[in-house]
């Protein structure tokens, strides 16, 4: 029998890329297997699944009525509809097992995969589980985590921690070895106009920016003993190139698609810390300063808890990220024998080989 595997989530890239990632994984340990991607209308896996070459269908997008509203109403016959249309995914594709990352598609695939009976894997990419996880949690034979503390458990099957599927531009370079790491290095370095033998402190609030961090590092950023690779978020350069001047030292770009090339020149990182930038960080190996967004349920700071419980990364709150917190305390990161204990400690709580074994997972329940 083909090994057929049906894979569920989408919306944001935190639930696409790791998809996209174990898809890949398993096309590549079995190039004959069936792989299908469900998701829903309006979410990025509409553009980056069919990108990558596999094959997506659509679900009924029912999300869960979190207050008193018309959806309250209309959200059973929408759920149930999804459903419906998961069962049917599941039994065209005759399903070995469905994998899941979370998101509107999720919830739906789950259910059908419990009435036919069908394996279920769930990935949790946060450290603050989502509603569709804790779900399908409950059925599931295999619960694979980012964080070895994120609070979700297999009710049936067995829990374990993977890490997050990287991208291959990622994994690739999480799993070079020294001489590869230098020859990107100095390849990047040439791209952006910095010197590959002096220290470099990269920033980045993803691709939408982050005020808080573009403000502090155009005002404190100059006055370190190291080069600067600004990544302000699209069309926030203005302000810091104007702060900063013509420093030759601080070169500053609004938007970066191929980020593993950023991330090869990084002796020190400063982000947020969504799920995929602390994954990310850690398992290459980058010293990060974990700046987490001040909103929600303080998911971004316990993204970071586990690198930052290590050694592997400093956490610092928002408010308190100012200029002289970075002039005082960014140097010290700096210094070779910290980077290095800081960059092993990162690298033991972030394994770079999620996807790979999410797709032995999937084989082995398919050949039972």
């Amino acid at each position: 029998m083909t090994l057929s595997v049906v894979l569920c989530g989408g919306g944001t890239a935190g639930h696409v890329n790791p998809l996209i990632a174990t898809a890949s994984a398993i096309r590549s340990a079995v190039p004959e297997a069936r792989i299908t991607a469900v998701g829903t209308t309006g979410g990025l896996e509409n553009d980056l699944i069919p990108a990558a070459r596999f094959d997506l269908e659509l679900v009924e997008r029912a999300p869960f009525p979190r207050r008193i509203n018309t959806n309250m109403v209309t959200f059973p016959w929408r759920f149930l509809r999804a459903v419906r249309q998961g069962r049917k995914i599941l039994r065209d594709t005759q399903a070995s097992c469905v994998i899941g990352f979370g998101g509107y598609a999720s919830s739906p695939l789950y259910r059908a995969a419990v009435k036919e009976g069908i394996p279920i894997i769930v990935h949790e990419a946060n450290a603050v589980p989502g509603m569709a996880n804790k779900l399908g949690a409950q059925h599931a034979r295999v619960v694979a985590l980012t964080f070895p503390s994120t609070p979700l458990r297999a009710k049936k099957g067995v829990t374990v921690t993977v890490g997050l599927p990287l991208r291959s531009a990622i994994s690739e370079l999480a799993n070079s070895d020294d001489s590869s790491r230098l020859r990107r290095r100095q390849v990047a370095a040439q791209r952006f106009g910095l010197d590959p033998q002096r220290p470099i402190v990269v920033v980045s609030g993803g691709s939408l920016g982050a005020v808080k961090l573009n403000e502090t590092m155009q005002e404190a950023g100059p006055d370190l003993q190291a080069q600067v690779l600004h990544i302000t978020g699209k069309e926030k350069d203005r302000p810091v190139r104007d702060s900063v001047g013509d420093n030759p030292d601080y070169v500053v770009v609004d938007y970066v698609t191929d980020m593993e090339e950023v991330y090869a020149l990084a002796d020190v990182l400063i982000a947020r810390s969504g799920a995929g930038m602390v994954s990310e960080a850690s398992s290459l190996g980058i010293p990060t300063v974990f700046v987490p967004l001040p909103i929600g349920n303080g998911e971004q700071a316990k993204n970071a808890k586990d690198v930052v419980d290590v050694g592997g990364g400093v956490l610092v709150d928002n408010s308190d990220f100012t200029p002289e917190w970075v002039r005082e305390h960014v140097p010290a990161l700096l210094e070779t024998d910290r980077r290095q204990h800081m960059s092993q400690q990162a690298r033991s709580v972030a394994p770079s080989d999620a996807a790979t074994k999410l797709a032995q997972f999937a084989i082995e329940i398919a050949g039972e």
